[in-house]
């Protein structure tokens, strides 16, 4: 048993430095969906979590290592490194308020998805719409997924999961995305780190299924500190985005960070924004958009829309949403 812990402690370890006490440390919340109207928060953001990236390092690595030392089976061991490995970072929290005004859309913006009533796959109602939630059901294929929008006011099916491939190829550790968008990860990256710069991968496609989870153990954990179903539930969306309305979920977004300092300091920052669209990438949530895209500034969130669109929705200095015509009222 001693030496099973050893070896069990020194895997955690490594994995929670590279993993999870990554994406624990730049936990980040992701936006409910507004009422008409209504004003809409802003959450936790990467700049202030990186100034206690130690800290946060030295309690996720304690509190795995608290659960080793109590395990008393194999089958509670694995269950501590499959938990670890499982863990995601969440996505961003709204912070635009409803009196910024957004930019208007191109009347000949392209249309890249196929929506019907909101409704689920099988003609049911989202399951979280007791609580406000009714995004539109988005119908992805081939022709379309590229430059599909994901947010929450569009959702994608809980059927729909993309075929994926590690980032970086033969890279194991890397995080995975769709392998349309995979290939061109690994090109970026190679081509980066010809000029010194690594593009660490931190959270890649996530589950529909893994989004649900953890939505709904956030939900339990509020219900169980004696809030109703419906507060708990838009509590809960603070902190993560509702399973399907997550473009991680979707499997074309990477987010990219730095342990060292806020990542829109960082060379690589610099480099993705002169570089990413020449292999298909866009910043995501820019700064100056967050009244449109409703996220906050993610300097470490990058979306794969292919090359030739990166390139035009670059040129046009505009978001996904106003690109495509599709601004939140």
């Amino acid at each position: 048993m001693r030496t099973i812990l050893t070896v069990v402690l020194s895997l955690i370890v490594m994995l929670t430095v590279v993993g999870f006490g990554v994406t624990r440390i730049f936990k980040r919340t992701d936006p409910t969906i507004p009422e008409p109207g209504s004003e809409v928060t802003s959450g936790e953001s990467l700049t202030d979590i990186y100034e206690n990236s130690v800290t946060g390092i030295t309690e996720a690595i304690s509190g795995i290592v608290t659960s080793v030392e109590n395990a008393t089976s194999r089958t509670e061991l694995s269950s501590i490194i499959e938990s670890v490995t499982e863990r995601e970072s969440s996505s961003s929290a709204a912070s635009a308020t409803s009196g910024t005004s957004a930019s208007s859309a191109p009347t000949s913006a392209p249309s890249s998805t196929s929506a019907r009533a909101t409704e689920t796959a099988n003609g049911s109602a989202y399951e979280y719409s007791y609580a406000g939630y009714n995004p539109v059901l988005i119908e992805i294929n081939d022709s379309n997924k590229e430059m599909v929008l994901i947010n929450s006011h569009y959702i994608m099916s809980p059927d729909y999961a993309p075929e994926t491939d590690y980032a970086i190829k033969g890279d194991t550790s890397s995080k995975k995305l769709d392998i349309i968008a995979a290939p061109h990860y690994n090109d970026m990256y190679l081509a980066a780190a010809k000029e010194g710069i690594y593009l660490t991968t931190v959270s890649g496609y996530r589950s529909y299924a893994l989004q649900k989870r953890n939505f709904d153990n956030k939900i339990n954990k509020y219900m169980n500190q004696g809030m109703d179903k419906v507060t708990a539930t838009r509590e809960a969306a603070k902190i993560i985005l509702p399973p399907g309305t997550s473009e991680h979920n979707l499997g074309l977004a990477m987010d990219i960070i730095s342990l060292e300092q806020n990542f829109e300091n960082t060379k690589a920052f610099r480099w993705l924004v002169a570089h990413a669209q020449d292999y298909g990438f866009i910043l995501r949530y820019p700064k100056d958009k967050e009244a449109i895209t409703e996220i906050i500034y993610e300097p470490w969130h990058w979306r794969y829309v292919g090359i030739e669109n990166a390139k035009k929705i670059k040129a046009s200095g505009m978001c996904l949403e106003e690109y495509l015509g599709k601004v939140p009222s």
